[in-house]
């Protein structure tokens, strides 16, 4: 489990982890490693949140807030950024299905795209000053604002189809099973419970049912998930999780 740990922050974050510490899993073997992306969230969260709490007291929580975004970008590279812009573009599109999956896989960003990635950054920056001007402890807040949305993740995974031939995000989809998708919820609702005893809990209730629901939109949409829709499930279960504190 450890290595399967390592394999999956250096999959999706750009730390330079030793490759030693991974090797050996092969690629279609990664599926196991969404036990851990609730972990995963808490490495990123916690060095993300370092960044406000170090920055916070010298240049005041909106710049804090910003480069708390900005580390959270930097650590995964975009990553889950990308997948959210190339979501919003093919699914704002008002195309047919085939249409909007190849829109999707255009690395050109669109309008729809841009504005989906400005609502999510400006949120995330916005509610985080906000939180921090109500009080709210924030080091736990920041940490558990990615554990959850790789917690959340999950629902996209369990029981659904790739809506591809082939992308990295077959590695997951349709390939957890009940019980790890269990573990994987249940562990995210166990760190907030116990980081965040005054709200948490509820917080990652409203965040997992609205991903939920936006995953169920996804499938009746695409027939199906991709990568970009995982990415993008990330990110707004990370704002939403953060809205769901005020």
């Amino acid at each position: 489990m450890i290595r399967t740990f390592f394999a999956t922050l250096a999959f999706m974050s750009r730390l330079p982890v030793p490759y030693r510490w991974s090797q050996g899993l092969e690629l279609d073997k990664y599926s196991r490693g969404i036990v851990v992306f609730p972990w995963v969230g808490l490495v990123l969260g916690a060095i993300a949140a370092a960044v406000f709490m170090l920055l916070a007291p010298w240049c005041g929580t909106p710049l804090a807030a910003l480069f708390y975004v900005l580390a959270l970008a930097l650590l995964t590279g975009g990553f889950h950024l990308d997948g959210l812009a190339d979501t919003c573009d093919g699914l704002f599109s008002a195309r047919i299905r085939e249409k909007k999956l190849e829109i999707m896989r255009d690395s050109r960003l669109g309008t729809h795209g841009g504005l989906g990635l400005i609502f999510v950054l400006l949120a995330k920056v916005l509610v985080v000053n906000e939180l921090a001007l109500r009080g709210y402890s924030m080091l736990p807040v920041l940490i558990l604002a990615s554990v959850v949305g790789r917690g959340a993740v999950v629902l996209l995974m369990y029981r659904q189809r790739y809506a591809r031939d082939n992308g990295l995000g077959n590695i997951f989809i349709g390939k957890v099973t009940l019980a790890q998708t269990a573990i994987t919820l249940a562990t995210s609702a166990v760190l907030c419970l116990v980081l965040l005893p005054g709200g948490g809990l509820l917080a990652w209730l409203i965040a997992t049912v609205a991903i939920a629901l936006i995953g169920f939109a996804i499938k009746r949409t695409l027939r199906g998930q991709t990568g970009d829709t995982l990415g993008a499930a990330i990110e707004l279960g990370e704002v939403i999780f953060l809205i769901a504190l005020l």
